[in-house]
């Protein structure tokens, strides 16, 4: 969902929705728990997202009307009542029905123990489904949560308010869950290894951007230095030499003779503003220039 400040709330009919509503936290913490965005939408009929993956968890509940929704690999039809959940580094479509398209809420959230506290609440890609017959005490708690967001001038209030609700939102989700309910069943996964595998994500899904340890340590809440030790001593290498790693195994990819792309553009997609420097790092690591490895590449197929 695209994010708009709270003040400047986007409330009106656009070209693929009869209504749309959406609030962003402005100051979100970082820590535990953080709720992002929230809204409310009435797509037109046939409206899709995706095939797409999004770095935090995304809470959608159905409050009229039909749709459908795909993760890990499974189709789920949705109407009144459906709350489903998309989760991080997941690929999913969800789709509007062509006659009766769906209106809906959406909560937008992240931290570290949001993958164990969903777990707990017995929420999975596996099992991204649940049930209401009564939608009216959900939708009341996503419309407070919006009401935070939009009515203090103080946006480090907003964020106390709204990750509140968001607390009691995830916990009335639970109740509808309670069959599944695994408080005693899910080991708990310590802070190192959490943290290290959202570097681990965001290092391999970030790739081809400009990146530092800084912005690493500073999208993740950790200070530079605490994050590079553990990440060494998890891993076995430094984050720069995991995210070189992931740069030139995806060069490979793309230079293996399918994609058709000039050194400068395989060097552009893996991170890299300097051609030259890309093939140094890339002789460095395989032994070979991206070219030497190209033309080995394609007389081998």
């Amino acid at each position: 969902m695209p994010a708009a400040s709270s003040k400047n709330t986007n409330q009106h009919r656009t070209s693929d929705h009869y209504k749309f509503t959406d609030y962003n936290n402005t100051q979100p913490a970082q820590g535990e728990l953080s709720l992002l965005f929230s809204g409310e939408g009435k797509p037109v009929a046939g409206h899709f997202i995706g095939p797409a993956v999004h770095n935090y968890y995304l809470v959608h509940t159905v409050l009229s009307g039909r749709g459908t929704f795909e993760i890990d690999g499974v189709r789920y039809s949705c109407a009144k009542g459906d709350t489903f959940i998309i989760f991080p580094d997941e690929l999913f479509t969800y789709r509007a029905d062509e006659k009766e398209p769906w209106h809906y809420m959406w909560v937008a959230f992240k931290g570290h123990i949001s993958e164990h506290l969903l777990l707990t609440l017995g929420f999975s890609p596996s099992r991204p489904i649940v049930h209401t017959d009564d939608v009216r005490p959900l939708a009341a708690l996503y419309r407070k949560i919006r009401g935070a967001l939009e009515s203090t001038p103080f946006p480090e209030l907003a964020d106390l308010e709204a990750n509140g609700l968001l607390r009691i939102f995830l916990k009335e989700l639970g109740l509808l869950n309670a069959g599944n309910l695994a408080f005693n069943s899910i080991a708990i996964v310590s802070d190192i290894d959490r943290q290290i595998k959202q570097a681990v994500r965001w290092l391999s899904y970030q790739y081809a951007q400009q990146i530092s340890i800084e912005d690493l340590s500073r999208s993740l809440g950790y200070h530079r230095t605490h994050l590079s030790k553990m990440f060494k001593q998890v891993t076995g290498v430094s984050p720069m030499q995991f995210l070189l790693k992931v740069r030139m195994e995806r060069a490979k990819e793309l230079l293996n003779g399918q994609y058709h792309l000039s050194i400068d553009q395989v060097a552009s997609s893996v991170g890299y503003t300097d051609a030259l420097y890309f093939s140094k790092q890339f002789r460095k690591t395989f032994g070979y220039s991206p070219s030497e490895y190209r033309l080995h590449a394609r007389n081998f197929k």
